[in-house]
């Protein structure tokens, strides 16, 4: 079988799962291990001969000192051969090591006893009893040899890793197998087992269970206390800062099943010197006693030492009067000489303590310290102190009065030792001055306090807590009663803080208003009055009941097929508890956002099924409900697609038509996207001939249409569509019934013929068609007709063709036709009709309707031609349907003030008006008017008279010159005018231009030297036009035109140039020079305006006067 060295590297994998990790060990160590191994013997040599071989190399090493080598071969043989073996004989004599024998255990017995131990003189079983053996070894690595040989040659029959873990459950130690230094054997835990000791080292080794370890204090159990520390499994207890009540004697006690222990250990605690009372200042008065006490305490219990001015006492002056007792310095009689400075100094070993105290020996007159003539203002029922603070030597007497008579004490009132008078519950008659006196052999003084009671201030209406809606108003009450001669302040806090006033928080009186509540104002209330005196505080807790909280934390889990479980944490109530929660999803990939509700659950839960679609991409968000309304939705979960499946949904709407008069179109509505339930979505199409026995045919498309083609004409067919995806088919749907295409209808209806002529309606009858001639499925018979004319030969009339649609299909067809207009010529045609097509069309009728009623006359006007009178006219009717025999008009006052009756007017064909008289200008009427024929009247018109009143008619009665928009057109006109004459002057005065300047020596005007050529000076134009035109009445200024007339005429005859500005002089006759140039500008005498006479024909030369003649 090879070698140990060879089995070490072929097994070491199946301990380490049982151990977990290899022991690690120094290389030396390592390197020692392995070379003790590979100098085992082979495996193949019998056990008998292996086990000698193994105990002399064993007692070779033992006796060169190689314990520690040996150890670690021992160990490799526990930890490296987990083989099965049969024990037949072992016996096992190193040097030094007690003799072990084990008998032949081929007989079966498992337990079989040792021989004696040469060391202890025990014998034991095998192999429980073996590991309770107390004895000494020479060598630790021998019993380590000695339990690892046993435990290997085991008679049972176990696995390899089995034998790892018996092997270390016997060796553990304290639970697992802990390696020493190197040079040394490990130190572990004393316990009741075996031990084994070489040089100075020990090794212990627990194989039983851990010790269970109490504690007691002075014979009784120890009681733990707070400033206790118990670490390391109840094994030390820690007491920091110990004080003289942890002193005692401390009992460790460890028990296990075989035996205990016990360890006392005594706890005494030291201190260092500390006050029990301090000494303090004294203050005397010749011949009066006194003591200084120094108390302290310490352990050792500490020494007094009393010193005077820093001096020992006992060097000090003796005193007949100072006494020295312990820790007490007496005085009797005290005189001057005793004033000095006294030190008190405790010791021991462990620190000092030292305090002075000066002793003062005075004679003075008693002095009250403090202000006087105090004003004290205290509460009612409350404790008062009255201080009179003073200073004497002797020590004064005190006494207290009220108004200086009697003597305070007793009852409700007490003086203490300091001066100060107490007032237990002070009443309203304790009101008034005290005075305090004192006095002593040198002298008296005294004081006065004024004491003031006042009411105490009380809450009479303390805040409510209260739970209201965000959004409402809330009042927090706070009434208030106090003195009315203390001035009181109110305040509000919120959880401890001033509450901030603004436009929503506010204070009315001392109450406190808040509008609007919102989540913030949330918390608890304290009303706060405070006076001079006192101060007293309510409170209220304001919970607003609002939306609940959105969840958060959303988690998806346990995903199925069509399933998923949603788990979130719920958020805050806001106290108002959750009544459900509303789940949304989201399955949309293209446009995310459309959140639709899936369902409701118990407000309760927070862990749901959702029952999903498959193949389908989700998010989801859950949405809180309570009383208040939705919380906001929380933050939508990661996105989940759900796994595929096949359709469960069948196509709806399966229908067969025939588009051909071969084929057969198949048709369905296709499945949602939701429904395809898994990717690549299509339809198995199944057809076949009905009532035929042929197979059924089917094919697959992703269209939503599947056509047959090589029918035949109107064929019935069995249809079926199902959907079809990667994961498998879905369910088919119901069968359904369609026809392959339709052909033209061949025959056409027979004997067309009417009946029951009426003026408005016809019955039709025909003769039907047979079956097999319609070439498809029966639709309807359709009758087209048309009005071909009118009886009144006048009248011209429409021509549309109309048609109307009869589904009967019984053997005597016929219909009626509605709606003709009568006292007209007609013609018609019959057709039959299948789904596509229409057949040949029948015989041609004609027919003619009699007369009827005639239509409502046209044109019907209302006029107010006379101030006293209505005029009313009409005329005919657009469809008289019959010959006109007259016309009926009824007319009625519409107030009916004078109790008039319904008229009525009859009027021939050729009458088509009528005027009625009015009984004054408010009196309206209603007319009604209608025409007739020898049939009978037709339909009425009625209509109102409007209001007529004089002053309408007469504004009616307007010249029309006096209308806005005729004088806006004429002022439009006129001013239209007025620039094109302007322009035209303009052109006409720049036509010729004239050397004047060469003719003539005369300077001109500063104006002039603007235009070196000498032209015409148009300022003349500005003046003239500037001069005010009189407003002339219309025939005035008509006879003034007359006038002027002559004189124009008589000037263009002086004038021979077609140029002259004759209009634009001032009146008089102007002279020309020899070239014709107009220099009568230049050097005529001129007149000043005011000069002019304006009753000429001056208002002819002003363009303005121009457009008056106009208008």
């Amino acid at each position: 079988m090879g070698s140990i060295s060879t089995l070490h590297e072929t097994l070491r994998h199946q301990c380490a799962g049982v151990q977990g990790r290899w022991i690690s060990m120094p290389g030396k160590t390592r390197n020692s291990m392995r070379q003790s191994i590979s100098a085992l013997p082979p495996m193949s040599m019998g056990l008998h001969t292996l086990t000698r071989s193994y105990c002399d190399y064993t007692e070779r090493l033992c006796g060169q000192g190689r314990s520690w080598s040996l150890w670690w071969s021992a160990l490799a043989c526990l930890w490296f051969c987990p083989v099965t073996l049969h024990l037949a004989h072992l016996n096992l004599k190193p040097t030094g090591c007690p003799a072990v024998h084990m008998r032949d255990l081929s007989t079966g017995r498992f337990r079989q006893l040792f021989p004696p131990c040469s060391l202890c003189g025990r014998t034991v079983g095998f192999p429980w009893e073996l590991m309770e053996i107390c004895t000494s070894l020479t060598s630790c690595s021998t019993t380590l040899l000695l339990i690892t040989a046993v435990m290997l040659a085991s008679p049972t029959r176990m696995s390899s890793s089995r034998r790892c873990l018996w092997l270390l459950k016997w060796l553990q130690l304290e639970q697992w197998l802990r390696l020493p230094p190197p040079g040394c054997l490990p130190q572990a835990r004393p316990a009741p087992c075996w031990s084994c000791k070489e040089k100075n080292c020990s090794w212990s080794v627990s194989l039983q269970e851990s010790p269970h370890i109490t504690w007691t204090k002075n014979g009784g159990d120890l009681v733990v206390t707070s400033r206790m520390k118990v670490k390391n499994f109840n094994k030390m207890i820690q007491i920091p800062k110990a004080s003289f009540g942890d002193a005692g004697e401390y009992v460790c006690t460890a028990t296990n099943k075989i035996s205990y222990i016990q360890h006392t250990i005594t706890v005494m605690v030291k201190a260092a010197p500390f006050w029990l009372e301090k000494p303090t200042n004294l203050i005397l008065a010749p011949e009066e006693n006194g003591r200084l006490v120094c108390r302290s305490d310490g352990v050792p219990r500490p020494t007094i030492s009393w010193f005077i001015n820093g001096e020992p006492i006992e060097s000090a002056a003796p005193q007949p009067n100072r006494q020295v007792s312990g820790d007490t310095l007496s005085f009797r009689s005290v005189a001057a000489g005793n004033t000095a400075v006294y030190q008190c100094n405790a010791s021991n070993e462990y620190g000092y303590l030292l305090a002075n105290a000066f002793l003062n020996v005075l004679h003075a007159a008693p002095r009250i310290l403090g202000p006087k003539n105090e004003l004290i203002k205290v509460i009612e029922g409350s404790h008062t102190f009255i201080d009179c603070r003073y200073f004497g030597s002797p020590v004064p007497d005190l006494r207290w009065s009220k108004y200086g008579q009697g003597n305070l004490e007793g009852n409700r009132f007490k003086t203490h030792n300091n001066g100060t008078l107490e007032i237990k519950r002070i009443r309203i008659e304790d009101q008034g001055t005290y005075l305090c006196v004192v006095s002593n052999i040198a002298g008296r003084d005294e004081n006065q306090v004024r004491i003031e009671v006042k009411e105490p201030t009380l809450i009479v209406t303390r805040p409510q807590s209260m739970k209201v809606i965000r959004g409402s108003d809330v009042r927090f009450e706070c009434g208030v009663k106090a003195d009315v001669t203390t001035p009181v302040t109110t305040t509000w806090m919120k959880d401890k803080k001033p509450v901030s006033l603004g436009w929503r928080i506010s204070l009315d009186e001392s109450n406190l208003v808040i509008t609007n509540v919102n989540r913030a104002d949330e918390g608890n209330y304290t009303c706060v009055i405070k006076s001079e005196l006192d101060q007293k505080s309510a409170s209220a807790r304001l919970m607003v009941m609002d939306r609940p909280d959105p969840p958060t934390n959303l988690e998806l889990s346990d995903p199925y097929e069509r399933t998923v479980r949603l788990s979130w944490v719920p958020g805050g109530s806001n106290h108002n508890p959750v009544t459900e929660y509303l789940v949304q999803y989201d399955d949309d990939d293209w446009l995310p956002g459309k959140w639709r509700n899936l369902s409701t659950y118990p407000g309760n839960l927070n862990s749901v099924i959702l029952h999903l679609s498959p193949f389908t991409y989700y998010q989801f968000r859950v949405i809180a409900v309570n009383e208040m309304g939705l919380s906001r939705p929380s933050r939508p979960s990661m996105r989940f697609q759900s796994s595929g499946a096949p359709p469960d949904v069948v196509p709806r709407n399966v229908k067969g038509v025939g588009t051909w008069r071969n084929n057969m179109e198949i048709s369905w509505e296709p499945l949602t996207y939701r429904e395809w339930n898994g990717p690549h979505l299509k339809y198995l199409v199944w057809w076949r001939r009905r009532d035929s026995r042929e197979e059924w045919k089917n094919a697959t498309t992703k269209w939503l249409k599947y056509y047959i083609y090589d029918a035949d004409t109107f064929t019935p067919y069995d249809i079926k569509v199902q959907a079809v995806n990667d994961f498998g088919l879905g369910p088919e749907s119901p069968i359904v019934t369609g026809y392959s295409g339709e052909d033209r209808p061949i025959t056409a209806p027979l004997n067309l013929r009417v009946s029951d002529i009426e003026s408005t309606q016809v019955t039709v009858h025909w003769d039907p068609v047979t079956r097999n001639s319609i070439m498809g499925e029966f639709k309807e018979y359709k009758v087209y007709y048309w009005r071909d004319s009118s009886q009144l030969r006048w009248l011209r009339v429409n021509r549309a063709m109309k048609s109307k649609a009869f589904p009967d299909n019984s053997p005597e067809p016929s219909g009626v036709l509605t709606e003709l207009i009568p006292y007209s010529n007609y013609k018609m045609y019959l057709v039959v009709a299948n789904n596509r097509y229409e057949g040949p069309p029948s015989n041609y009728i004609h027919f003619s309707t009699p007369e009827g009623v005639p239509s409502v006359p046209t044109s019907f006007r209302i006029q107010q031609r006379h101030l006293d009178s209505i005029y009313v006219d009409w005329d005919l009717p657009a469809e008289p349907n019959g010959i006109i025999t007259g016309y009926s008009l009824k007319y009625q006052t519409v107030n009916a003030t004078r109790g008039e009756e319904l008229r009525v007017e009859e009027f021939p064909p050729n009458v088509t008006s009528f005027s009625v008289r009015r009984y004054d200008r408010y009196t309206r009427y209603r007319f009604s008017v209608a025409a007739q024929t020898r049939v009978g009247i037709g339909e009425w018109h009625t209509e109102e008279s409007p209001h007529y009143t004089t002053e309408t008619y007469a504004q009616d009665q307007v010249d029309i010159t006096t209308q806005g928009w005729f004088i806006g057109i004429m002022c439009a006109v006129a001013l239209i005018v007025l620039i094109l004459l302007i322009v035209c002057f303009i052109k006409r005065s720049r036509g010729g231009k004239y050397p004047v300047r060469e003719k003539k020596d005369i300077s001109l005007e500063p104006v002039d030297d603007k235009d070196q050529e000498g032209s015409f000076d148009y300022r003349s134009l500005e003046r003239i036009a500037r001069v005010t035109t009189l407003p002339y009445p219309r025939r005035e200024e008509e006879r003034g035109l007359q006038r002027g007339q002559p004189s124009i005429e008589a000037m263009l005859k002086r004038s021979d140039s077609d140029d002259s500005l004759v209009d634009y002089g001032e009146g008089g006759e102007i002279s020309f020079n020899e070239d014709g140039s107009f220099i009568g500008q230049y050097t005529g005498t001129r007149r000043d305006v005011r000069e002019l006479d304006f009753s000429g024909g001056l208002e002819l030369h002003s363009p303005l006067n121009t457009i008056y003649s106009l208008a």
